[in-house]
C-alpha cells in the first residue's frame, strides 16, 4: 500500500529557529569526517587540504564572544589576525568531484557549539525569508558559517553575499566555502577563486585559498535519464517502487504553480515526510524564474534522496537550450544531473554519477564534491 500526498497542497510555515536548524549538512554528507576523506596518494594536496582544514577548524572553535575583527570603510584595522597565521575565511578552490562538500562537511562537524552549512543558494533564501539585518543577527553568533557552491553568476546575489560575509567576519565568524567550474569548463576551477576573491572584495585578504586537485571525473557530460513512464503505467509502478511509503503525487504543471507561492527557504519543509515523489506529463520549463525555483526543488529533493517517477517529456528537456547555455546554465546542469541520478534510483538503474560528485555516498578516494 502507498500513502498518497500532493506536494501542491501543502503551504509550510516556518519558523526562524525551523530555518536555521535547516543549516546542516545534506543526509548524504551527514556522517562524514576528516578520518572518513581518503585522498588520492597521486594527488598531495587532498591531503594537505585535511591538515590545513583541520587546523583551520581548530581556530574556529576558539572564537570569543563578540569577535575581534572590525571593518570600516572597507579596510580592516590591525593585521594581528594576519601575522598570527589566523584568516578570517578558507576557500576550497579545486573542479567538480575532488571531494570539496566531504571536506566542508568534515570542517562543520569537527567544531562544537553554533555553527551553519548551506548553499550559495540557501543563505540568499534566508535572507529573503528574514531580512538581511536579521540574518546577520542570527548569524553574527555562530563560531563558523560554510557555504557550498558560492555563486558568481547572479551579480546581485553575489554582492548580498559578500556584504553578509563581511558583516559576519567582522562578528569574529570563521567562514569557509566552496564553488565549482562550469560542466565541461576546462581546467581543475582555479580561474573560479579569482572571480571569489574579486567579488569577496574587501575580504579577498583574509581568506586562504586552499587549491585541490584532482581528476575532474565529470567533463563527460550529463548521464541519460531513464525513459518517461506513460501515465497509464505510473499508478502500477508506483505501488511496486514505493510499497509502504508516502508518495507525493503532482501535475508537474500545478506543482510548478504552486511553487510560486512557498518561498524557496520552505522547499526544505515542503518535502518533509516525502519517501518519493511522482510527476505527471513533465514538461519544459520556459520562464526563467520558475525554472530557477524548480532548481531549489531539485536541490531539496536531492539533499534528501527522494527519488522520482515522472510521465510526459524527459528530465533532461527540463529546461529550454537557452537555458542550458546561458548565465545559469550550472544550476540547470546541475539540477538536471541530480533528478537524472534520483529518477534512475526509482527504477533501480545503476546512477552513473549525481553531477556535483555526490553520488548516493560519499566517494571512497578524494571524491564527494
Amino acid at each position: 500500500m502507498v500513502h498518497v500526498a500532493q506536494l501542491s497542497t501543502r503551504r509550510p510555515a516556518v519558523s526562524v529557529e525551523e530555518l536555521l536548524k535547516g543549516f546542516v549538512p545534506s543526509p548524504r554528507f551527514g556522517g562524514v569526517s576528516f578520518a572518513s576523506y581518503r585522498p588520492d596518494p597521486a594527488q598531495p594536496s587532498q591531503a594537505e587540504a585535511v591538515q590545513v582544514l583541520e587546523s583551520f577548524g581548530s581556530q574556529a572553535a576558539g572564537k570569543p564572544a563578540g569577535g575581534l575583527r572590525r571593518l570600516l570603510g572597507g579596510k580592516f584595522f590591525g593585521d594581528g589576525a594576519k601575522k598570527s597565521g589566523s584568516r578570517a575565511g578558507i576557500y576550497l578552490d579545486g573542479g567538480f568531484g575532488v571531494g570539496k562538500t566531504h571536506l566542508l562537511s568534515s570542517l562543520w562537524h569537527q567544531v562544537e557549539g553554533p555553527k551553519a552549512i548551506g548553499t550559495f543558494v540557501e543563505y540568499t533564501n534566508l535572507v529573503g525569508a528574514l531580512s538581511f539585518r536579521k540574518t546577520v543577527e542570527a548569524l553574527s553568533s555562530y563560531k563558523l558559517v560554510c557555504i557550498d557552491e558560492f555563486e558568481l553568476d547572479d551579480p546581485g546575489d553575489t554582492v548580498l553575499m559578500s556584504r553578509l560575509m563581511r558583516e559576519l567576519a567582522d562578528a569574529g565568524v570563521k567562514l569557509a566555502a566552496t564553488s565549482n567550474t562550469l560542466p565541461g569548463a576546462l581546467g581543475d576551477g582555479r580561474f573560479a577563486a579569482v572571480d571569489f576573491q574579486r567579488e569577496i572584495q574587501v575580504l579577498a585578504d583574509q581568506f586562504e585559498i586552499l587549491h585541490i586537485d584532482g581528476e575532474d571525473f565529470r567533463h563527460r557530460g550529463l548521464p541519460t535519464p531513464p525513459q518517461p513512464l506513460p501515465n497509464s503505467d505510473l499508478d502500477a509502478t508506483m505501488r511496486r517502487e514505493f510499497a509502504g511509503k508516502t508518495v507525493a503525487v503532482d501535475d508537474f504543471g500545478t506543482l510548478v504553480d504552486h511553487l510560486a507561492g512557498v518561498h524557496p527557504s520552505r522547499y526544505r519543509q515542503l518535502i518533509d515526510g516525502i519517501d518519493a515523489v511522482v510527476w505527471r506529463n513533465v514538461h519544459t520549463i520556459t520562464e526563467q524564474a520558475v525554472a530557477l525555483r524548480f532548481v531549489v526543488l531539485a536541490d531539496r529533493l536531492y539533499d534528501k534522496d527522494v527519488p522520482i517517477l515522472g510521465s510526459g517529456a524527459p528530465l533532461d528537456t527540463l529546461f529550454t537550450p537557452e537555458m542550458m547555455a546561458g548565465g545559469y546554465q550550472k544550476k540547470y546542469f546541475r539540477a538536471v544531473s541530480r533528478l537524472t541520478a534520483l529518477a534512475r534510483e526509482a527504477r533501480e538503474e545503476p546512477d552513473g554519477g549525481a553531477g556535483d560528485g555526490s553520488a548516493s555516498a560519499p566517494q571512497p578516494v578524494g571524491l564527494g564534491a
